[in-house]
């Protein structure tokens, strides 16, 4: 029988000082004026950029932010069950990979979307939506896409190799963990590079190596495998 893991090293929450800009600056300078103040307009926000750019973690981080200050959040991904109604006491509307809706959960996220920025009672709020490419070319219908796209948009760019070590050693850091550098080169050479994909590897390195009661080497991640 496998050991369970414990709930210790497991991935911390997404938050705005974790996200490695390197090129973004201007998307998350915007992100966290939203999220770290009351002030704000009712214009929507949409990222987009290709996978491991970091835009879930914005919307993630955003929300964890959004909490942190005592706002209520609605949530809308692709894992969604649609027809979810929207909550009058939501101060913010996060929306994370458009591009992946089902014509239903489209449904829901216009209905979200335009009882956001026209509520039946109180101010406007905020939206903060995220897709693999810009507005005009989401696979949408017309009405949404068209809205997603008339607020403020940032195309995100993917980091390059090093700041993908940085965010892999900053990750790695956060559970307590240590990658040592033939351990990062073997990841980021033998694996997908995009951050999505090396931030779920580490997981399943970490949550590997607690039931197994062994550093985390390249003799470990072969083993993971084989057992896989």
């Amino acid at each position: 029988m496998k050991q369970l893991a414990l709930d210790i090293g497991l991935a911390p929450a997404a938050t705005l000082e974790g996200f490695v800009a390197s090129g973004n600056d201007a998307a998350l300078a915007h992100v966290r004026l939203w999220a770290e103040s009351d002030a704000r307009s009712p214009v929507p926000t949409l990222l987009w950029g290709e996978s491991g750019s970091g835009k879930t973690h914005l919307l993630q981080a955003a929300r964890h932010a959004l909490l942190e200050r005592g706002a209520r959040v609605g949530w809308l991904d692709a894992d969604t069950p649609p027809g979810q109604p929207f909550d009058d006491r939501w101060d913010a509307v996060l929306m994370d990979d458009c591009h992946l809706y089902t014509t239903d959960q489209q449904a829901t996220a216009f209905n979200w979307f335009i009882n956001a920025l026209a509520p039946a009672q109180g101010p406007a709020r905020w939206v903060l939506a995220s897709a693999d490419r810009p507005p005009a070319d989401l696979p949408l219908r017309d009405d949404l896409r068209t809205r997603l796209g008339w607020g403020d948009v940032f195309a995100l760019q993917v980091p390059g190799e090093d700041e993908r070590r940085a965010v892999l050693r900053r990750a790695a850091d956060a559970r307590g963990v240590f990658l040592g550098d033939e351990v990062m080169d073997f990841m980021l050479t033998r694996f997908s590079r995009d951050l999505g994909s090396l931030m779920h590897l580490l997981d399943r390195l970490d949550a590997y190596a607690l039931r197994t009661q062994r550093a985390i080497t390249i003799p470990l991640i072969k083993s993971m495998l084989d057992d896989e």
